[in-house]
This record gives structure tokens, C-alpha cells and sequence, in this order.
């Protein structure tokens, strides 16, 4: 990204480029960089800095030639580093915020009596709407913006950009444009963002947000796990294309054969659906198997792959499902009672003539096929609920208080019920 920009100053005139990076003349394809740059008439320095480094930044800046003063800076740098929140810790943070903090603070410091005409920094996307495994990224990103709100309130030049995805270079191209483009954030070809650049320059425009995005992807994608007022306002209404509006048999198909099983079949039908498109997102291979009760996101599902087995199963039921159905229902049991009772084929008869008692034990299958075993394991459940349902064990003996199931809690009872009956689930 930087030497696309230090192609586009010197197009338009500049007559001396001074690139800094931590290798200076070693870095790959800097030599030829700088020929390229000579070629189009600009004088070029190549100089071995860490910005971060405030001393050497100041050495650097005091050899400028005084016939060519500096007049603007640009500040490209950042490193990369996807890392999940919680396994955040001090070492990254200094890594990840270092180039994009320390660095753009030093350039400010050291330059803010030289009158710049132009102090332009590069931010993210990330930094305005958020990335998973981006949080030190936005953080230093959403620095840059504040920097340059604070310049200008100093009465300094200030430009801060937050880009999208680049094609052919930058962070987004050394990790894989892949998953971004499966969020909807399409890579831009390099002379589209630098004519986007100098119009934010030449406007002197600031807080700008420049990408490509595809807001029929993006969208659903970014608020399948949470609602975004932003994005919402984006959107404009769109609706993401669902079952309705594509021409299957599977609906019907699956319908057929759902309203042809027994009754107490049909969540079992539904499970294994769910529980094969689940595995199909994921990509797993042949054979492995996505327990019933395990939760998406212990599963590794975010919000990308929720809406991918949304559509998945919107496209198999007919159903217009929403978009933060997995993290709605937790896991395949719980969107597979879901789907059953959307589409009025629920795992159980129909209720007329049912005693409320009756009925009332649907209510608890439902609501017990959502928990989790581990959940039970943890409260030490497991042993007693197992001889329960085989019927091998006594009732435990009556406590002081009572009988010792008093002393459990609304969760343990009801999954007490629902496994003494496991055969009707």
C-alpha cells in the first residue's frame, strides 16, 4: 500500500520520496522500487527506520535536505496479528499496536512545528465496524482516527483513511483474501483506492471509510450474532436472497418425508439434517460426527459460518430463517426443534386431548434438548440421571429437609425428566 501511494506522489510531482521501513534498502523489492520512483522523476531516500523507535525517527528527520523540506507524511505501516480476545496478551498488543500507535505519535510529535501541508494515515475497517480475531488491530486503527481529530483541534493538517481489503498487496493479501471475500468485503484493485486516496487528500476530507463491499454478503454476515445500528442503516433494507425466492424440490421433498415418519421420528430426521449441513460448513471430513447437543460456538462457529448454515438450511426446509438462528438455538437440537416446529411437524401428537400434565412434558423435552451434557457433567448430574433412566437405582434416601430431589434446582429436574424418558427424544 505504500508504494502504490509513493507511485501516486511521484505522478503528481513530489520531488523527493524519503521511504522508511525497519530494513531500508534490504527489503524485498525496495531497490527496484526506488528505480521505478527515480524513473517517474522523483529523488528517492531509502532509509533503514523504526518509527517506533522515536530517537532514530528524530535522526532521520533531521537529515532531510534542506532543499527539499518536508511537506506531508504518510503512515502505512501495521503488522498483522489475528488473535482471539481472550488469548490477547501484553507481548501482542505491543506488536500489533506498536507500528500503528507508537509510530503515528512519534511522526506527530516530531513534525508538529514543520507547518506539514499533509498528515495522512492509513486506518481499517476493522477500527469502525470490529473483525473477529481483530481486536488489537481495531484498537490501533481507531488510535489513528483519534490522532487526527486531535491535529485537528491543534490546527494541523490531518487525513485518516480506513480501508477495505486491497487486491495485491497489504495485510489482507499476506493472510488470504479468501474468508474476507466470503464476507463480503471484496479486495480493490490499487489504482481505484489511490484515485480514492487523492480525492480524500485534495478535499482535505477526513474519517473516510474506502472499500468494496457486497452488502447482500456483509451484511447478514456481520449481524448474525449481534444487531449493528450501523450497518442496519447501510443496508437500506436489503433482504439476503433466502429459499423463497429459489426455485428446489428439497423443500417438498424433506416436507414429504417428515410428514410420512411417525411422530416421534421427525426431530430425529431434522437433528441429522442439522447436524450434516453443520459439519458441511465446517468442513469436516467423512466420519466425523457433530454431537446433538454441542454448541455452535464451542463448534467454532462465528458469524460467517451461521449465516452459510442458515442459508444451507433455508434452501433445504423452504423456510425464511433468520439470520442469527444458530446463535438463537445454540445447537443442532435446538435448531432442529426449531425447524420442526416452523414448519408445524413437531416430534410429538397433536395436543388436543392432552392432559396439561401431557402437554407439559413437551414443553420440558423441548426445553431440555437445548442443554448441554457438559452441563450436566459439571453439576453432577450424569450418574444419577443414567440410573434414573435405566431404572436401576433406588430413589435417593429423603434428607432432613425432604426428598433429596427438593434440593434440586428447575434445570436438574427437568433434565431428569427428559432422561428418564431418552427413548421418546
Amino acid at each position: 500500500m505504500g508504494a502504490e501511494a509513493a507511485r501516486w506522489l511521484a505522478r503528481r510531482g513530489a520531488p523527493h520520496l524519503l521511504l522508511l521501513g525497519r530494513r531500508g534498502e534490504s527489503a524485498d523489492g525496495a531497490r527496484d522500487l526506488a528505480d521505478e520512483l527515480t524513473a517517474l522523476g522523483a529523488t528517492v531516500t531509502l532509509a533503514a527506520c523504526d518509527v517506533t523507535d522515536r530517537g532514530a525517527l528524530a535522526e532521520v528527520l533531521a537529515a532531510v535536505p534542506g532543499q527539499w523540506p518536508l511537506t506531508a507524511v504518510l503512515h502505512a505501516a501495521g503488522v498483522d496479528g489475528v488473535t482471539a480476545l481472550d488469548e490477547i496478551d501484553a507481548d501482542h498488543l505491543d506488536t500489533v499496536l506498536g507500528a500503528k500507535t507508537a509510530g503515528a505519535r512519534n511522526l506527530h510529535d516530531l513534525t508538529r512545528e514543520m507547518n506539514l501541508e499533509q498528515f495522512v494515515v492509513f486506518s481499517s475497517g476493522a477500527a469502525v465496524w470490529g473483525g473477529g480475531g481483530q481486536g488489537a488491530y481495531a484498537a490501533g486503527n481507531a488510535f489513528l482516527d483519534a490522532l487526527t481529530a486531535h491535529r485537528h483541534q491543534l490546527g494541523l493538517a490531518g487525513t485518516s483513511v480506513a480501508w477495505g481489503s486491497w487486491a495485491g498487496g497489504g495485510l489482507a493479501a499476506s493472510t488470504g483474501t479468501g474468508r474476507l471475500r466470503r464476507l463480503g468485503v471484496v479486495p480493490m484493485e490499487p489504482g481505484l483506492a489511490v484515485r480514492a486516496l487523492a480525492r480524500a487528500i485534495d478535499r482535505h476530507e477526513d474519517g473516510l471509510v474506502v472499500a468494496d463491499i457486497d452488502w447482500d454478503v456483509f451484511g447478514p454476515a456481520f449481524t448474525a450474532g449481534r444487531p449493528s445500528p450501523l450497518i442496519a442503516a447501510l443496508l437500506d433494507d436489503r433482504t439476503p436472497e433466502t429459499a423463497d425466492e429459489q426455485s428446489t424440490d428439497a423443500p417438498s421433498a424433506l416436507l414429504d418425508r417428515l410428514t410420512a415418519a411417525p411422530a416421534r421420528q421427525r426431530r430425529q430426521i431434522l437433528l441429522d439434517l442439522v447436524r450434516t449441513e453443520a459439519a458441511a460448513v465446517l468442513r469436516y471430513r467423512d466420519g466425523q460426527v457433530i454431537e446433538a447437543a454441542q454448541a455452535f460456538k464451542d463448534l467454532g462457529f462465528d458469524s460467517l459460518t451461521a449465516v452459510e448454515l442458515r442459508n444451507r438450511l433455508s434452501r433445504l426446509t423452504g423456510l425464511r430463517l433468520p439470520v442469527s438462528l444458530a446463535f438463537n438455538h445454540r445447537n443442532p437440537n435446538g435448531v432442529a426443534a426449531y425447524l420442526g416446529s416452523q414448519l408445524g411437524v413437531a416430534d410429538h401428537e397433536p395436543t388436543s386431548g392432552k392432559q396439561p400434565t401431557e402437554q407439559g412434558e413437551d414443553a420440558i423435552r423441548n426445553a431440555l434438548a437445548t442443554i448441554p451434557i457438559a452441563r450436566l457433567r459439571a453439576e453432577g448430574l450424569v450418574d444419577a440421571l443414567m440410573r434414573l433412566a435405566d431404572g436401576t437405582d433406588d430413589p435417593p434416601a429423603p434428607t432432613a429437609d425432604g426428598d433429596a430431589i427438593d434440593e434440586l434446582d428447575a434445570d436438574a429436574l427437568i433434565n431428569m425428566a427428559l432422561n428418564a424418558d431418552r427413548d421418546d427424544a
